[in-house]
């Protein structure tokens, strides 16, 4: 049996669908079957969309927040990376003289 393949969305494709959800005032369920889109992944944009709008000091992240902590992880696991590399070098010298 093979998987079905995950379907991707652009920026533009969600806002679109969280904007019908909003304007139209149908269900998210309503408007997820007549756009062939899950409940779930729709009611998460809709989600999303709100806490992009009013973020909260201590809430959920924003999506611009959460590609800033992506990018910072990417960051930090190369700086570390880097670090040891210098220390394993330092040490393999260290050893010459």
């Amino acid at each position: 049996m093979s998987k079905k393949k995950r379907r991707a969305f652009t920026p533009e494709q969600k806002a679109e669908a969280v904007k019908i959800v909003k304007n139209s005032g149908k269900s998210v369920t309503q408007v997820a079957q007549e756009m062939g889109l899950t409940v779930s992944a729709l009611r998460n944009w809709t989600r999303q969309e709100e806490i992009n709008q009013s973020p909260a000091p201590r809430g959920p992240l924003t999506t611009d927040e959460r590609a800033e902590l992506v990018r910072l992880r990417k960051e930090l696991k190369r700086v570390e990376m880097e670090r040891d590399f210098l220390k394993k070098a330092a040490a393999f010298f260290a050893r010459e003289t």
